[in-house]
């Protein structure tokens, strides 16, 4: 199995299980972290690639380059952009629910 290929699975498999998460979240927050996320993906995969201390099989890959990195790599950034917002919300929900609610003092009634 290529990189793509399970990469691909990895994305449809998050967006389908989170997707009730997000769907209350404002797209252009989402949108904008995605483009920052990948451009630092492009400069420090390809400072990594470029300084050798990462290396890709070639039958791994599907060749498709943005200078020196594979565009499987971008995956992994698009999954923390749908995965921690994902989290917050589910967080955030969750604390709602446990937290006690205000005491209140039966002296003062």
């Amino acid at each position: 199995m290529t990189n793509a290929v399970l990469n691909g699975l990895v994305l449809v498999l998050l967006v389908v299980v989170l997707a009730p998460r997000l769907r209350g979240l404002r797209r252009g927050p989402l949108l904008w972290t995605a483009v920052v996320m990948v451009v630092l993906t492009a400069v420090f995969d390809n400072v990594m690639i470029l300084s050798s201390l990462v290396d890709y099989a070639p039958d791994k890959i599907l060749g498709v380059l943005l200078w020196r990195a594979p565009i499987e790599d971008f995956a992994y950034s698009l999954a923390a952009v749908v995965l921690m917002p994902a989290c917050w919300v589910t967080l955030r929900a969750r604390s709602r629910r446990t937290d006690p609610a205000p005491a209140t003092d039966e002296a003062d009634s």
